[in-house]
């Protein structure tokens, strides 16, 4: 695929931080370099629209944290049943790359404004609650770009259109009892969380559901909720943990139903207009490279819907920019 004349479809990347994890942990640590590297290898995205993460400053994280919570990540002064919960050791290296994986999802959804669609390389942090982090997730990075979106004035109707296996429960529970925004989870009924918090629409799937009962759902369901809720912007939690090879998944969807989903969520937020912030989410197939193509797949289709759309104006790059806390990350060069 050659990007000569193509629209830009600006990336944000964090692997350039990493963590001490051993080797046996579940957790795919290595896919967000080779879902870049790969990404970049098939010229679906070009160098110079991948931009390297910078942590985020601790007041984005106070903007929908608990302010303990966030004193006491930034200390590592957390109990165990805090490293339970969220399923990985606490270090200096995670924390910062959690908060990169933070900064990637509030500059790619700014990005979206201005040019219909961005995304970000990692992220999709949707088990994380104000007052506590779960399931890898620390700090909720919709929550998060949501509450910064709205501090300058970008958005006012934000809506969670969340594909990952499991629900969204952090993400839910940061929105509970907020009508303007709206979270949608679609997942397997019976995974991860055992007890489900309420999101605006939760559309449960049994074990072992397909490609046609996934696809038959969105149909059903997604085009309705954005004609009900009109939002202004769509951050795309775009899991790939829905394919049968995945290990923590317990569905059955294979690649091509993966790429058949992700083709219509597209259309759908192109045919209205809605810019759209894309996050990595779940994945954690066996093989690995299984989840490196389908992650791969949900970025091709963006790029496409990229090279559909002209930039939007919501907001315009100087705008943008001038509306961020601090100095441009570097760009990545390799």
């Amino acid at each position: 695929m050659s990007a000569r004349g193509a629209r830009p479809l600006l990336a944000w990347s964090s692997d350039h931080f990493s963590f001490p994890l051993a080797e046996s942990h579940p957790f795919p640590l290595a896919k967000y370099t080779l879902v870049r590297e790969r990404l970049l290898a098939d010229r679906v995205l070009e160098p110079g629209w991948i931009t390297r993460s910078d942590p985020a400053p601790e007041d984005w994280l106070l903007a929908a944290h608990d302010a303990a919570y966030v004193s006491r990540s930034l200390r590592g002064e957390w109990s165990d049943t805090d490293i339970r919960r969220l399923g990985l050791p606490w270090s200096p290296e995670l924390l910062t790359r959690a908060r990169a994986a933070l900064w990637g999802t509030v500059q790619a959804s700014r990005a979206a404004l201005a040019h219909g669609v961005a995304g970000n390389l990692a992220g999709g942090t949707h088990h994380a609650f104000p007052n506590r982090g779960e399931a890898y997730c620390l700090f909720n990075d919709f929550a998060v770009s949501v509450a910064l979106l709205r501090r300058d004035g970008l958005a006012r109707r934000p809506f969670v259109l969340d594909l990952d296996v499991h629900q969204g429960n952090g993400t839910a529970a940061c929105f509970a009892g907020d009508p303007s925004v709206f979270t949608f989870s679609l997942h397997a009924r019976h995974n991860y969380p055992l007890r489900k918090e309420r999101g605006t629409l939760d559309v449960e799937l049994e074990d072992g559901a397909g490609d046609d009962d996934v696809l038959a759902a969105l149909d059903l369901h997604v085009p309705a909720a954005l004609d009900s809720h009109a939002p202004d912007v769509v951050f795309y939690q775009a899991g790939v943990d829905a394919l049968a090879s995945d290990r923590l998944g317990r569905l059955r969807m294979t690649h091509a139903g993966l790429a058949e989903r992700d083709r219509r969520v597209f259309a759908w937020l192109e045919s209205r207009g809605l810019p759209v912030c894309v996050t990595l989410g779940g994945g954690y197939g066996r093989p690995l490279e299984d989840t490196v193509e389908a992650h791969a797949n949900v970025w091709r289709a963006a790029r496409s819907a990229r090279d559909r759309r002209p930039d939007v104006p919501i907001a315009s790059d100087s705008g943008v920019s001038s509306k961020l806390e601090s100095g441009a990350p570097s760009r990545l060069a390799r």
